[in-house]
This record gives C-alpha cells, structure tokens and sequence, in this order.
C-alpha cells in the first residue's frame, strides 16, 4: 500500500487514513489509487465491520492536488488529449461507489479542511465526527469547473437543494459548527478529541450487527430514489435478510435474557 494511504484493520475496525500531510492531503494520482483500491480492500474483507475514514495533519482532505494536475493539463494540451478528466470515472467515481455502496458503515473523523473532492468522501460517510477547527468548502466553481465526487447528489440531501446551489455558485468557506446546523456533521468535537472520538464511534459500530447496518445503508440508497410502494417491497426483503441473521437470533436471545448481545456479523 502506497505511503500516502494508510491502512490498518484491528478487531473489526478498519482505519483508512489520508497521509499527505505536507500538501494539506490533495490528491495526486498516487493517492486517489491507493484510497480507492484501500476503500475496495475494505468492503470485500469479511473481517472488517466498519470503517473510519481519517487523515495526517491540519487538514482532512482539500481535493484535487492542482500542481499535479496543472503539469497534466499542459501535457493534454500539448498531445491534444481530451483524458485529463478521465479521473473522476477512474478515481472519485469508484471512491464514492465504494463509501456509499460499502455493506458496512462508514465513518468520517474530520480533522481539519475538507474541500472539493475532501467534502465529497465527507459527505458520502455514513456519520460524521468533526474537529471543530474544521472548515469546508464546495472549491470547484473557483477553479472553472463543476462539482464531482458525488457532491451534486449528497450535498443537496443534506442542507436542502437551496443551500447547494448557493455553495456550489459561490464556494466560500463554511465551519464546523454552522455544518452541524446544516445536518452535514453528526457531531462537532474539540480538536484534540477528535481521533478518540471518531474511532469509539466507529468502533462501536464494529460492535454492532453488522448485516442490519448494510441493509439500513441499503433501505436508505434505494428510497431515495423510488417510490414509497417500491420502498416498502424492498423493506420487506432486506427485513427478510437481516431476520434470518445470526445476529438477530443472538439480539433476540440476550434481550430475553436481559444480556449484552455480542454480534457475530453474519
């Protein structure tokens, strides 16, 4: 695994951090390799149960690394190339498949900016822990171009089509106290809190039934766009799934028991 990815898997819990941190964790081809083959790494392993996405340093993520991409665009310039932006289908699209679509859940421990493609992963996490020195901003219309990493579908869903538009016309900086207003953080932390914090909330969701999580992260995915009929069919079915699970037979039984449940996830 490349240095600028970090991965670590102990008792369930897999930690994928961001390691740049000399250039705020922008992302060069190296590193948006690395974490999209980390984040695939991850969601086949069986062993692992959930997942904390973090970074090194001042910042979570502030995106696109532009001194790279600078020396690419005049290279497709000069060879008349169309496929510098070939990244978003090769990288970012792959990275937010893999954080939304992961059948286990995904937590974000924001230690400091998160821009561009950096608020994208935000985004696509399941719950969000967030140093309250954090800051965050759209960036991409800054720079001429369009939103990626998912944001036009996330970003809306959690601070309203309105507030979207807005951030995306006119990218400005926005903290971590008005992005918990906003529903974009599920919790705000002091900085020096922030990665005990984020990795007891990922751990105890490593804890927990780990096929009931995936079908809720499912159940969510799927009613966002279909009906509510539709909805209810695809409830009846993952509810099938996760009542023939041994963690519900194991819920079940240390309920009547009046126990703690140890979960197995399967």
């Amino acid at each position: 695994m490349a240095d600028s990815v970090l991965y670590q898997v102990s008792d369930g819990l897999a930690t994928i951090t961001i390691n740049r941190p000399g250039a705020m964790n922008a992302l060069d081809i190296e590193a948006k390799v690395a974490l999209r083959d980390t984040l695939e790494e991850a969601s086949s392993d069986p062993s692992v149960r959930a997942v904390l996405l973090t970074a090194t340093g001042r910042a979570f993520c502030v995106g696109q690394d532009l001194k790279e991409h600078i020396g690419l665009l005049e290279t497709a310039r000069e060879n008349g190339s169309g496929t510098l932006m070939n990244t978003v289908r090769e990288h970012y699209n792959p990275i937010i498949r893999a954080l939304t679509t992961m059948p286990k859940p995904v937590v974000a421990g924001v230690n400091g900016v998160a821009a561009g493609a950096g608020l994208g992963f935000v985004l696509a996490a399941d719950h969000r822990v967030v140093a309250d020195s954090a800051t965050f901003t759209t960036a991409f219309s800054g720079i001429a171009l369009t939103a990626d990493s998912g944001i036009s579908w996330t970003l809306p869903r959690l601070v309203g089509q309105s507030r979207a538009a807005d951030l995306l016309l006119f990218p400005r900086s926005f903290s971590a106290q008005e992005a918990q207003e906003w529903g974009i953080a599920n919790e705000v932390v002091p900085a020096g809190e922030l990665a005990e914090r984020a990795t007891a909330v990922a751990r105890k969701l490593a804890e927990g039934p780990t096929l009931a999580y995936a079908a809720i992260k499912e159940s969510l995915a799927h009613a966002s766009g279909h009906s509510l009929a539709e909805t209810l069919l695809k409830e009846e079915e993952l509810q099938a799934r996760a009542g023939a699970s041994e963690d519900h037979a194991i819920a079940v039984a240390a309920f009547l028991a009046k126990e703690r449940p140890v979960y197995r996830g399967r």
